[in-house]
């Protein structure tokens, strides 16, 4: 019985270093997951989608104050390339998150009205394709005239206007460069918006927004 006594510690001292690098594997495998998981998250946020909570009045009532939207990045990020530079990220109507012109710590939810010919290594795109750099530039002419828009002279229907805030005395021209963008907010009463800092530049765009995730009840897609 003696050899027997004997043996036994000796077996599951063999037993217990396998043990430890078998725990040792698991906790680097583990640690692996977790760098992979920030780094696609990461990755995703930056490039591909990001949430953004709505702050203030200004685009009610499609927005309110506290609703958390879904921003999606890709396109606009893949229409940098020259891959892509036929790719229209944004059009007018479109929802957007832009970084403000006068404060980068701040962003700005806002409705594109109209958008400048957007260029790309040395050509510009504009409503009938691509041109010769040395082509004239197509112009885009904004009016805002006591609450109305006018593009290129065109008046622009705008159902999802606030009730109401289309009252103003306000009046402004603007002529959008390649690359710019003309932004309102739906309550035009309390945005700060073009009216005020001007076109914002396409370096200042963050994404379209395309989802209401937040509150639950009024989960929709952004129009």
């Amino acid at each position: 019985m003696e050899p027997n006594e004997q043996e036994a510690p000796q077996a599951a001292a063999a037993q217990s270093p396998p043990d430890k690098q078998e725990l040792k594997r698991e906790v680097i495998d583990f640690l692996k997951l977790v760098v992979w998981f920030l780094i696609i998250f990461l990755g995703l946020r930056q490039y591909v989608i990001e949430g953004y909570e709505v702050q203030g009045e200004s685009m009610e009532p499609t927005l309110s104050n506290n609703q958390r939207i879904l921003v999606f990045k890709l396109p606009h990020e893949l229409s940098k390339l020259s891959l892509f530079r036929g790719l229209n990220a944004i059009e007018p109507g479109d929802i957007i998150v832009f970084e403000s012109p006068d404060n980068l710590t701040k962003r700005y939810v806002k409705r594109v009205i109209a958008m400048g010919s957007k260029k790309q290594s040395g050509r510009t795109v504009g409503a009938q394709g691509p041109e010769d750099a040395g082509d004239p530039v197509p112009q885009v002419l904004v009016t805002y005239e006591r609450g109305v828009v006018y593009v290129n002279n065109k008046k622009i229907e705008e159902p999802y206007i606030a009730p109401g805030a289309r009252r103003s005395d306000e009046h402004q021209e603007l002529l959008l460069s390649p690359g710019e963008y003309y932004v309102l907010g739906d309550n035009r009463n309390v945005s700060k918006d073009s009216r005020s800092f001007n076109a914002i530049a396409d370096e200042t765009l963050i994404g379209k927004a395309v989802i209401r995730f937040w509150p639950p009840s009024e989960i929709s897609l952004l129009r």
